[in-house]
């Protein structure tokens, strides 16, 4: 290791205090985007995929001319220049070793709950330490990089779309995970992120569930260096509950757990979504808007002391995690109509994020239709097909047109294309027009072909269509607000 001292140059100064700006920058962002333009050298009508690889091959090419020159150890340079050398040696570590990241983050998919040995760590920490950094900041950076690539991954793959909605979920969904400033993350936030909540909101079928996976499967995880893997597999970080799919009075175990004999029925001892949530990991809790008053103070009090007990004991046990939690309706209306506590409310968002239904992303950029049909299709058939691809564009330029707007989001989509896979054909949704669904109800009584169940669910769907509230519909038909829900999902459920 050479101790001789060294300076950059006016212009290698200026070059490498872009990329620092850059190594802090959120990568979904215009900021970012403007510099790796002005990294390349390159003007703003270039793609900005292509000015990312033009600015990575002028790194590398301004780290090997380090290197030869015997200057890429960062012991050899003092005060603002070491920050600069050592933050782009980071910067070029994080994009040599990407591509075996994004192995290992399918990989570990593919194994599950078993942490994988991670087959190049013992090569990258040694390259890290042949440019004089510590041992002990090798294994953090690692631990950084791994997080990194693992955000941009759940992120970047799996919420496509390149209307200006989605890249806002997307920038807004890496803030949430790293904060606006990478280095305030990194100092300061890192180890301490359980203690920010976060909203998502959205209509049902938008991706609110992919989301919060992306914000969970992108939480802080150590790494063994004795064992040569990450303490735990990221497919185990994050427990999703939908709130709306349980009864009142078993919402409460489902939660927090229950002990043996705790009420009828509780046979064992049973471990809620907060016992199963590891630390550093996430809890996903969908449908937030449709639990009770009392669920609220029960989860308040975990936020805001970290502690909760089972049902029936009087243990204590402590929560590490981080909350994530989603619904379909306007917060200010949960809120004026008094179904969610002001408390709760402000401690439950930290940050809100909402996703945009598919009508808009497509009014938005028409290309956004491709993007997700091209997404889908790989998912089902496991590789792109652009025979596939055409034959959905075909079915919905034919049937439905391109001003369709898709009622039922993305999730709406993915049945489309299943469909066309089955019968080449899609003719959308039959219940979006009340005139169309009153029909098929008088149809029904008038032909005495409709059962009871169906038609109630119908009417109450109808009303839905009409009020827009699940409290109005409940109010006209004189049927509680949760029963009301349940029979508008079902009819949503029988129609498709």
């Amino acid at each position: 290791m050479s101790s001789q001292q060294v300076r950059l140059s006016a212009e290698d100064r200026h070059f490498f205090s872009l990329v620092n700006r850059a190594v802090f920058a959120n990568p979904f962002s215009d900021e970012r985007a403007a510099l790796d333009r002005q990294i390349a050298g390159v003007d703003a009508g270039v793609s900005g995929e292509v000015a990312l690889e033009k600015s990575l091959q002028e790194i590398f090419r301004r780290i090997e001319t380090l290197d030869s020159d015997g200057r890429c150890n960062i012991h050899q340079y003092t005060g603002k220049d070491r920050e600069l050398v050592e933050n782009s040696l980071l910067f070029e570590f994080f994009h040599r070793y990407m591509e075996r990241f994004d192995q290992l983050i399918l990989d570990q998919i593919e194994a599950g709950q078993t942490s994988l040995k991670v087959p190049f760590a013992l090569e990258a920490f040694l390259s890290l330490q042949e440019r004089g950094f510590r041992r002990d900041d090798i294994r953090r950076y690692f631990e950084v990089v791994y997080q990194l690539r693992r955000a941009f991954f759940f992120i970047d793959r799996n919420l496509v779309g390149c209307s200006q909605g989605m890249q806002e979920v997307r920038r807004e969904l890496w803030n949430n995970v790293f904060t606006h400033d990478l280095n305030l993350y990194n100092t300061y936030l890192w180890d301490r992120m359980e203690d920010f909540s976060t909203m998502i909101l959205g209509e049902t079928g938008t991706g609110k569930g992919t989301a919060a996976a992306a914000i969970g499967r992108s939480g802080f995880i150590p790494f063994d260096e004795k064992r040569e893997c990450f303490v735990e597999s990221f497919t185990e970080s994050f427990v999703a509950l939908n709130l709306s799919q349980f009864p009142e009075n078993l919402i409460e175990s489902e939660l927090f757990g229950h002990k043996k004999g705790a009420f009828t029925g509780a046979v064992d001892n049973y471990k809620g979504v907060f016992d199963r949530c590891r630390p550093y990991g996430s809890i996903f809790l969908d449908e937030i808007g449709e639990v009770s008053t009392p669920i609220q103070i029960k989860l308040l009090q975990v936020l805001q002391e970290r502690e909760y007990g089972p049902v029936g004991s009087h243990e204590r046990h402590r929560f590490n995690g981080r909350v994530i939690a989603a619904t379909n309706r306007s917060l200010g209306e949960l809120r004026r109509e008094g179904r969610m506590r002001d408390d709760f409310f402000y401690r439950l968002c930290s940050d809100v994020v909402v996703v945009p239904p598919l009508r808009e992303r497509i009014q938005q950029d028409p290309r956004e239709l491709d993007e997700l049909i091209t997404l889908i299709v790989r998912r089902l058939l496991g590789k792109v097909s652009s025979e596939i691809r055409g034959m959905v564009h075909q079915v919905i330029d034919e049937r439905l047109g391109r001003q369709y707007p898709w009622p039922g989001n993305v999730r709406e989509l993915e049945q489309c294309i299943r469909r066309v896979l089955l019968n080449r054909s899609y003719t959308g949704e039959t219940r979006s027009g009340a005139s169309d669904l009153l029909s098929i109800l008088t149809d029904g009584i008038r032909n005495g072909t409709l059962e009871a169940q169906k038609l109630l669910s119908g009417y109450c769907y109808l009303q839905y269509r009409a009020c827009g509230t699940y409290e109005e519909v409940a109010r006209r038909v004189k049927l509680d607000r949760r029963t009301v829900k349940k029979y508008i999902d079902e009819w949503e459920h029988l129609s498709t």
